[in-house]
């Protein structure tokens, strides 16, 4: 006896049915796609902060510490990343650090989640990060002495090299990564107004940011001594490496220790690129007077919290009300 079909059984025939899903996917193509289409310097840290991991529960890297957390429970997971928390911290890394590689294995883990490699969440919390010791950087006055210093250099391809990258972070206020990367494409003297294509940190694409007049008479002089030859903006090198063609991209490492250099000679406190920055941002504040939508502007500060640190540290807010406070025993 033939047996009778079904509406449903019909529809099932008729209608193109999704593809079953054969597998999960493996530890590897979890942390490729994790990676995915970030900037190279925060695959780069990602890449560092679970190579951390790895070597804290004794894995050989960043698949494997995927693959081993895949086979855990959750309270296991979260004792394991709980003592790392504990070893980082009794490593002597500041908050924002420890922080912010918790957050890398959280983000791998919620990824995993997502695929279906886990059922569970990592718990636990980042160490409460304080105030920055110091947002000022050098004053006023230290940048200056730090220019002059720069502009009496013989080496007049390194002369160009170091006004324009001290005129580049300080003027435009940016992270020593951000000058690293910059191409000569990047540079754009000819637009009006002459410009930067700059890629920020954590941002995958290029943003314009504008040249002023000293940043950019400084941007030319250099490119007069670089030459015309695509690629990277910044190069190291001394006179034998550039009559030789070995100059290669200046690296942050480089930058920091050109400040270094200028800041010994210069006979003021020793410099970091990101002192600078911080310097830049606090003049920003002094410049117009707090305004912090600009200064964010300036900044690209994604948080403008941070930029309320710098204010209050510019200005000691709670110093000033402090002394009110005290000021009423009198």
């Amino acid at each position: 006896m033939m047996e009778t079909i079904g509406e449903a059984g019909l529809l099932a025939m008729v209608e193109p049915q999704p593809p079953a899903l054969s597998r999960l996917p493996n530890a590897a193509e979890v942390l490729t796609s994790f990676l995915g289409r970030r900037s190279q310097r925060t695959r780069e840290a990602y890449e560092s902060d679970l190579r951390d991991f790895a070597t804290h529960v004794g894995l050989a890297g960043a698949i494997a510490v995927i693959a081993h957390l895949g086979r855990l429970a959750g309270p296991q997971a979260n004792a394991l990343a709980l003592s790392w928390r504990t070893a980082l911290v009794e490593r002597g890394l500041a908050p924002g650090t420890v922080n912010r590689r918790l957050s890398s294995l959280r983000s791998v883990t919620r990824l995993m989640g997502t695929v279906g490699l886990v059922a569970w969440s990592l718990e636990v919390e980042g160490e409460r990060a304080g105030r920055l010791r110091d947002t000022s950087g050098p004053a006023e006055a230290g940048v200056a002495a730090l220019l002059r210093i720069a502009r009496g250099q013989r080496d007049p391809w390194k002369r160009a090299r170091d006004v324009a990258i001290l005129r580049t972070i300080y003027d435009l206020a940016l992270r020593r990564g951000e000058v690293v990367t910059l191409d000569l494409c990047h540079a754009l003297l000819d637009e009006d107004p002459p410009g930067l294509h700059v890629r920020g940190k954590g941002e995958l694409g290029l943003r314009r940011i504008t040249l002023p007049e000293p940043s950019k008479a400084a941007m030319a002089a250099w490119l007069l001594q670089r030459g015309s030859a695509p690629g990277p903006l910044f190069l190291t090198g001394d006179r034998k490496t550039r009559r030789h063609q070995l100059a290669t991209r200046l690296s942050g490492e480089g930058v920091r220790l050109l400040l270094a250099t200028l800041s010994e000679r210069a006979v003021v406190p020793r410099v970091r690129p990101h002192g600078l920055r911080h310097a830049a941002i606090t003049t920003a504040l002094d410049t117009t007077g707090g305004d912090l939508r600009r200064v964010q502007r300036f900044s690209r500060h994604a948080d403008v919290r941070m930029l309320q640190v710098y204010d209050d540290n510019r200005s000691d807010l709670g110093g000033e009300v402090a002394r009110l406070v005290a000021a009423r025993l009198q």
